[in-house]
């Protein structure tokens, strides 16, 4: 292909843009440049102040306004005969779905999160659309090349898992600064300054502090006419003193671990910290909302000292006067922002007055912010590069230069004397749920629903999604959509079922219902097991005369005009292994061994509750115990 033909295919391409944040800044100007004249952009955010070092298109006047149609405006300035449309939306939502991606040449991803990845790698493979995918973490970054049935999708490789820790760590032993930032971020943060109703668990309580309950659960409450300076010191006292003391009552704890020691407001600062804190009143004409700085207010500039206990003190008790002084309206609402500079500074302190009573190097601002907004700070030259690699790919793949294809990895420290380290993409991975070929709902009511359980009207459930149904009192509209649904993938369904999914199969008529765990495996043996699935810890009903001597099944459910927990509990054996791949091979005697045990789901199991930190973005999610909803609803 000469370089008019070249041109000519890329002028003519119209390109979908997932992102338009630190890479995508960088990429749509590579678009514009490199002469591409369609191109679409969809991204949800808003620019935000700590975007401006890295994210060039944007400006201070920008703050506050839709990324894509912003970068949309900055490029057609130096480029303003091409077309861009820019969407303020999720990606998530239901106007982009197959056939919006089926109108473009290849998608570009500038994401930040897992789950929008994975959400945009797989309406590409439906839509059968080229997707160029990236990532950078500070000086790291890799494009890779997706096409369907040509390269591994962008699921075929697992991706880490997040990050967990339990909560009686982050609540009573706490080892790391990351701990102390947990803790103070989305338990005491939230505690004093958020939703008063939600659940917390900061109050570290003994079997042996009962008397003391009144005390632990009235003291985040600021009493009428409270001076905020007394308020303040009884909030300090009481986390960092009452409660280290409470937990130290528990002796088995510390036997192995380094004893955490109280801390009190009297023991750090004098009486007269307060005038040397400044009046917040002449202040407040001049610094409001969320810009106001404690640091500000004691004079302490450098976001990168590490601040002595007093500091830290001294920071912790003007951030939470503020937060009452200044910004009282919002108490009772704030979820901690990583650009909101006060709550930054207030967890930064509780983090290093903590750190110090568990023995824990201190951090400063500019560290713990990172830590606390899960952030590895961004480098606008490995976005750039990105960007332009990016680029590369999607020309090769518009060219349908498949021999071409690279993945590319940017390094810190060179290999081989490279930087740039191109690989040969990998061929898609037959075991991958997402990519290979699957199993069909449709598969999974013939085979074995209807052919091996023996259920003639089956009512099929993920938790309370309701996947299929048969009966005369449904309308046509469900009959449509369960008719959909036998023809989608299991993954694919509304509520995805994928390895490890527990489904719940009903028979109103018959008075039935049993659980069925899904287990993924990707080799069958072709001649004893041809249909690609296999139901294990079930067996076949007893004969006529069996049953009147022995009123049970094979797996060991009674059999009495059965009650719905009698059932459940027959179920909890239930097993089918699904192929998700067409091929069929087959197994070694060894492998058949393995494959035949019967998995159990024990009823009285409770899920721990933990703390959960997740890679890609900036939450932290609290799982609550107990059980889930069992509410039916149905998915149209």
């Amino acid at each position: 292909m000469d370089s008019q033909q070249k041109l000519s295919v890329v002028k003519g391409a119209k390109v979908l843009m997932v992102g338009a944040g630190g890479i995508g800044c960088e990429l749509l100007k590579t678009l514009a440049l490199s002469g591409f004249q369609d191109i679409h952009i969809i991204d949800m955010d808003t620019i935000e102040v700590s975007n401006l070092n890295r994210q060039f298109l944007f400006r201070q006047s920008h703050v506050g306004q839709s990324k894509a149609k912003v970068a949309r405006d900055a490029v057609l300035k130096f480029r303003p005969h091409i077309s861009i449309t820019p969407y303020h939306a999720n990606v998530k939502d239901p106007d982009f779905n197959v056939d919006f991606f089926k109108q473009f040449n290849v998608v570009l991803n500038g994401l930040d999160n897992l789950d929008a990845r994975r959400h945009v790698n797989r309406l590409c493979l439906a839509a059968d659309v080229p997707l160029v995918e990236s990532g950078t973490t500070g000086f790291l970054g890799q494009v890779t090349v997706h096409v369907k049935g040509r390269t591994e999708c962008y699921e075929c490789q697992q991706k880490p898992a997040p990050k967990t820790y339990p909560v009686c760590t982050i609540t009573s032993t706490p080892s790391k600064f990351v701990h102390c930032i947990v803790w103070a971020k989305d338990l005491l943060f939230t505690k004093l300054f958020g939703d008063k109703n939600q659940e917390n668990d900061l109050n570290v309580r003994s079997t042996g502090a009962a008397s003391s309950s009144e005390h632990v659960e009235d003291v985040f409450e600021r009493r009428k006419d409270e001076d905020i300076e007394h308020y303040g010191r009884r909030i300090y006292d009481h986390v960092f003193g009452y409660n280290i003391e409470l937990a130290l009552s528990n002796e088995e704890t510390w036997k192995k671990r380094n004893i955490p020691k109280p801390i009190y407001s009297r023991h750090v600062l004098t009486d007269e910290f307060t005038q040397q804190n400044g009046d917040v009143d002449k202040n407040l004409a001049t610094d409001v909302g969320p810009s106001v700085s404690a640091m500000a207010f004691l004079g302490m500039n450098n976001p990168q000292d590490i601040w002595s206990l007093m500091e830290n003190s001294r920071i912790f008790l003007e951030a939470l006067k503020l937060f009452f002084t200044i910004r009282g309206k919002e108490i009772g609402n704030l979820s901690f922002d990583k650009d909101d500079q006060l709550a930054v500074e207030f967890v930064t302190a509780a983090a290093n007055i903590r750190a110090v009573s568990f023995g824990i190097p201190l951090h400063s601002l500019f560290e713990a912010k990172g830590i606390a907004g899960n952030i590895v700070h961004a480098v606008a030259t490995t976005n750039a590069i990105i960007a332009g690699l990016i680029v590369i790919e999607a020309i090769k793949v518009l060219q349908n230069d498949t021999n071409s294809y690279r993945m590319t990895y940017c390094l810190e420290h060179p290999s081989r004397k490279m930087l740039l380290m191109p690989v040969e993409p990998f061929e898609p991975i037959k075991s991958c749920y997402v990519c290979s070929e699957r199993s069909k709902l449709r598969d999974f009511v013939e085979k074995i629903v209807k052919a091996k359980i023996g259920m003639s009207f089956p009512l099929i459930m993920h938790g309370s999604a309701l996947l299929y149904e048969v009966g005369d009192d449904l309308d046509e509209d469900m009959v449509a959509n369960y008719a959909a649904n036998l023809e989608k993938v299991l993954s694919e369904l509304p509520s995805p079922v994928t390895g490890g999914t527990m489904l719940t199969v009903e028979d109103l008529q018959q008075e039935f219902s049993c659980n069925i765990n899904i287990k993924h495996r990707e080799e069958f043996d072709e001649e004893k097991e041809p249909e690609g699935m296999l139901l294990l810890g079930w067996t076949q009903p007893f004969s006529a005369a069996e049953k009147d001597n022995n009123r049970s099944i094979g797996n060991g459910a009674s059999v009495s005009n059965a009650s719905s927990s009698t059932t459940a509990e027959a179920a909890t054996d239930d097993e089918i292994e699904i192929i998700h791949s067409g091929k069929k091979r087959k197994l070694s005697e060894d492998s058949k061994k393995t494959d035949s045990g019967i998995s159990k789901v024990d009823d009285e199991t409770k899920i721990s509750k933990q703390l959960e930190i997740l890679d890609d973005e900036d939450d932290l999610v609290m799982l609550n115990e107990g059980g889930t909803d069992k509410k039916k609803k149905r998915l149209l």
